[in-house]
């Protein structure tokens, strides 16, 4: 049972807390813990248990389409992934990604977009990706090559996007190419391109040590209704970054989630496991390696709900949020390292709730900006609150 002392914190109201107590009683119940052997069907399966259960209204805005509320409340975001990250890491993928894949349509979408597509994200009845990344433009942006051009009616995509969440279970993905307004990151728009359109292809399943849904896929001469861009031609990257800034802080909180069931492992296993006529617990280099587990996710906590609470006040929070991820994922990685440890052998005994948390806990240090390209972005915020002095 994790230590939920952290509700309490100013950080929180009552409707959060409620909410918490909430999905952790239903996420008890229905949430399946075991290995999936077909993880597309376990994937669709959760969004659909996740919508029946109203808990993806919470990954939209806009009580009009189904939303909680009009904002997205990024506090509810937050412990809802570390809930659901505490019972699997597939549960926690399963809502992220639609939020994450529907949170520009959220923000920047026109009426009849959000009326389309949220609605449907919120039930469970449709599957969102995120298709920003490509093969040779990761954290470089700007370096994208999917290329999109107007003719009449519609855009014509042609290029490749890779490592792409949901990629293959998707029914819709919000996709970034280069429209050519202006070099670089300024000469980007957003889409909503249909994964039933012509020219759309799934060109490859990728597989990884968590296994998730994942895919490269392939655009060739895919015509897209210009009713389908998502705000402004050339607004894509500004699309992208705040779609980004939205949903970091909740990467923080899913490494918290893993973090807080590490630690309830390895606390369940030292005070059991028996060893030299004493408890594992007793001994004092357990203790102090049980101290630092704790206190590395206090310290990630703190810093993670530090800025959820400030988006939710309407702050600009895109050094807080780099802060948290960064923070929290590195934090993670530790405590999971340790707990394994804690294990011994049986620490990696494939498909103990350890081993399974030391795989899950690897990619959040990656993907939506690796750990290296937080430090960058804390440091430039940092130097230009410096020169605004």
């Amino acid at each position: 049972m994790s230590d939920k002392s952290y509700l309490q914190w100013p950080f929180f109201d009552q409707k959060h807390r409620e909410l918490e107590a909430s999905l952790d009683a239903w996420a008890s119940e229905h949430i399946d813990q075991h290995h999936a052997h077909d993880v597309d069907q376990a994937c669709r399966n959760l969004v659909r248990q996740l919508g029946n259960a109203g808990w993806l209204r919470h990954a939209i805005a806009g009580t009009a389409y189904g939303a909680t509320t009009e904002q997205i409340d990024t506090r509810a975001i937050c412990l809802i992934r570390e809930t659901l990250a505490r019972y699997a890491g597939l549960a926690d993928f399963a809502f992220a990604m639609q939020g994450l894949g529907s949170g520009a349509i959220s923000s920047f979408g026109t009426e009849q977009q959000k009326q389309n597509y949220l609605t449907k994200v919120a039930s469970g009845e449709a599957i969102a990706a995120f298709a920003l990344s490509e093969p040779d433009a990761g954290s470089d942006v700007a370096a994208m090559q999917c290329a999109a051009v107007l003719d009449g009616d519609a855009y014509v995509l042609n290029g490749e996007k890779t490592w792409i969440s949901n990629g293959g279970i998707a029914d819709f993905y919000v996709l970034f190419a280069r429209t050519g307004e202006a070099p670089g990151a300024r000469g980007i728009s957003a889409f909503i391109v249909d994964a039933s359109l012509p020219g759309f292809e799934i060109a490859e399943r990728i597989n990884v040590i968590a296994p998730h849904p994942l895919a490269r896929i392939k655009l060739n001469n895919c015509r897209v209704p210009i009713s389908h861009l998502l705000g402004a031609p050339g607004q894509g990257f500004k699309v992208a970054m705040a779609t980004l800034d939205i949903f970091r802080t909740s990467v923080a909180a899913a490494a918290l989630g893993f973090a807080r069931r590490a630690l309830d492992e390895a606390m369940q296993r030292a005070t059991s496991r028996k060893m030299f006529g004493q408890t594992l617990a007793d001994f004092q280099l357990t203790q102090a390696k049980l101290a630092q587990m704790a206190t590395a996710i206090d310290s990630a906590a703190l810093l993670t709900y530090r800025a959820a609470w400030q988006r939710d006040q309407g702050q600009k929070v895109t050094k807080e949020a780099a802060m948290a991820k960064l923070t929290a994922t590195e934090n993670a990685q530790q405590v999971i390292d340790a707990a394994v440890q804690i294990f011994g052998g049986m620490g990696v005994m494939s498909e103990v709730p350890v081993e399974r948390l030391y795989r899950e806990i690897r990619a959040l240090r990656i993907y939506e900006g690796a750990s290296e390209v937080q430090q960058l972005i804390i440091a430039r915020e940092m130097l230009k609150e410096y020169a605004a002095l």
